[in-house]
């Protein structure tokens, strides 16, 4: 497990007092639960949230709605335009973290166009001020990466980052430079939503060669699809995060949602899925 937050130096400390870190370091693997701020009206939105967290999220990720999301496939890309139909969505993801934080540690996923957009400080006091935990822009720019890692941790949010498989050793230490909170290992090199094999073992290497640069936890998301991968992932990271089945169900059938969650907890508590991390 890891013994501390971020290299030497680089943003903010986190204690063992922070609800984050916690629930990171602790000997069980997590279970982090995607949902797109705006899908749905407030009321049925927060009911969804307290369903999420009663059935085993242990975190969740609130997604701000754009318009371009490269990285996402088409069920979260859709749910994201759902979104945008439905309006206003910087205030529609405010209110989502409000809640969820209220329920679970809540980080923010976004990509950098609507932090340029609506300004990175406005936006990191607005989600620092609604609860969030933290802000992950999956597509940082690297020569907004500094500038965005000040800015957040001055308002009291972590930065997580996402570092792509592909990563070479030798750029690993200027990659994760400044990230606080975690450090996202995608599970495939695919677009979200992807429904294929997981080279496990790959992966397992790639959170080695991430632990040996940096004390932060790694999480893995993107094609984690079943309950069964998601058993199989957990051994050598921290958490593993769910998005595109909960969101499948979110859009098409909400009610099923929650027994979706509670399938994917349940596999990472069995023994298999507690094994030292890698």
């Amino acid at each position: 497990m890891t013994s501390g937050d971020s290299p030497a130096g680089k943003g903010p400390t986190l204690t063992t007092a922070d609800p984050l870190h916690t629930l990171l370091t602790q000997p069980r693997c997590s279970l982090a639960v995607f949902v797109p701020a705006g899908l749905h009206p407030v009321a049925a939105e927060r009911r969804h949230l307290d369903q999420l967290a009663q059935a085993g999220a242990d975190l969740f990720e609130v997604g701000l709605a754009t318009e371009d999301a490269v990285l996402d496939g088409p069920v979260i890309q859709s749910a994201y335009h759902r979104a945008l139909r439905r309006g206003n969505v910087l205030d529609a993801a405010v209110r989502a973290v409000e809640h969820a934080a209220g329920l679970r540690p809540t980080v923010v996923m976004t990509y950098w166009e609507p932090v340029r957009r609506h300004g990175p400080e406005r936006l990191a006091r607005l989600f620092a001020d609604a609860g969030a935990a933290g802000v992950m822009v999956v597509d940082l720019p690297d020569h907004q990466a500094a500038h965005w890692h000040d800015t957040a941790r001055e308002a009291g949010l972590r930065t997580p980052r996402l570092i792509p498989r592909t990563t070479p050793d030798t750029s690993l230490p200027a990659a994760v430079a400044g990230a606080s909170g975690w450090l996202y290992a995608p599970a495939s090199t695919a677009p979200t939503g992807y429904r294929g094999p997981l080279h496990v073992p790959a992966l397992a290497d790639f959170t080695r060669r991430l632990r040996a640069v940096s004390p932060l936890p790694v999480v893995s998301g993107v094609g984690i699809s079943t309950p069964a991968l998601a058993a199989r992932v957990a051994p050598v990271v921290d958490a593993v995060v769910i998005g595109t089945p909960v969101v499948r169900a979110l859009t098409a059938d909400p009610g099923q949602a929650p027994a979706l969650t509670a399938a994917f907890a349940q596999a990472l508590h069995t023994p298999t899925s507690t094994e030292i991390r890698a």
